[in-house]
């Protein structure tokens, strides 16, 4: 659970004066969710659930046949499939 109160530690990307201030910041955070099921999530927090369709990853070859491998939603399973390059 460590990971969700550096959330409340942590003032992402804003200059901090050191390490001593976001240790400070972790034990404030502590205290304030002293029980690791209680931790939320900070109010200023969004994000977005993306759900992908495709993956496609492709290696590049020296004689230009390129690794191309697709896997796509198809049930449960999926389906993976060699591409041409």
């Amino acid at each position: 659970m460590g990971g969700r109160l550096s959330v409340w530690a942590s003032p992402q990307s804003q200059v901090v004066s050191g390490r001593d201030e976001l240790e400070r910041r972790w034990a404030e955070a502590r205290r304030r969710f002293p029980d690791d099921n209680a931790i939320s999530r900070p109010p200023e927090w969004g994000g977005y659930r993306v759900v992908p369709e495709i993956f496609e990853f492709w290696q590049g070859r020296e004689d230009r046949l390129h690794d191309r491998i697709r896997f796509r939603r198809a049930g449960a399973a999926g389906v993976r499939e060699r591409l041409a390059p």
